[in-house]
């Protein structure tokens, strides 16, 4: 027991170099939420592997550990290797899952978007019908100005159909005349024929 003791400290010390989770590398800029997303998972996971020590896995399994201490070892080794794996596993899956690379990505722009903006940020004023009429009304407004240039839109392509319609129908109305120009022309030119005929024609 006395080695379970004395070797459970000097473990969980090194744990944290030997078991993949080293903090992020200290940068000049501030580093961004995916960033700080993964230093939390990762100092969330040392505390873990700090919390199931050697030392206290040896006291829960004190027989096995007095018969077979380095095979206990190795189990120990075993479990927490399986665990920091099967918890990243799952941090990945939760982080693709949830697309959550290009939510903090965005956060981040819209952070930055917001350093430059010299208006400051909406808050609630905690009366709702205030609040609402602050959200409501700009986007209102907005929607009325689409609106106007929309009909705007609308009434100028109505009034270039109508133009086109009248022209049409102008159209159709010269074509009419034509056609009865050329009928009444056609007529007094077959009564001349036929008063000429006529007057050729030898008396009976």
């Amino acid at each position: 027991m006395a080695a379970a003791g004395g070797e459970g400290p000097a473990r969980a010390e090194g744990e944290g170099a030997t078991g993949g989770f080293t903090s992020l590398p200290a940068q000049e800029e501030e580093p961004g939420r995916g960033q700080l997303f993964d230093t939390v998972v990762d100092a969330f996971l040392e505390k873990l592997v700090a919390a199931g020590s050697y030392q206290r896995f040896a006291n829960c399994y004190h027989r096995f550990y007095k018969l077979q201490p380095e095979m206990t070892r190795s189990i120990y080794d075993q479990f927490i290797s399986q665990l920091q794996t099967s918890i990243q596993e799952e941090i990945r899956e939760i982080k693709k899952e949830g697309n959550l690379e290009d939510l903090f990505a965005s956060m981040d722009r819209i952070v930055e978007e917001a350093k430059n903006r010299e208006q400051p940020a909406w808050r609630p004023s905690g009366i709702p019908e205030e609040d609402l009429h602050s959200a409501m009304v700009p986007y209102l407004l907005k929607h009325q100005t689409y609106l106007r240039r929309a009909l705007k839109e609308k009434e100028e392509e109505n009034r270039k159909l109508a133009e086109a319609v009248l022209a049409g129908r102008e159209r159709i109305s010269e074509m009419q005349q034509q056609i009865q120009n050329r009928k009444q022309t056609w007529q007094a030119i077959s009564k001349e024929q036929r008063e000429q005929i006529l007057t050729f024609q030898e008396p009976e």
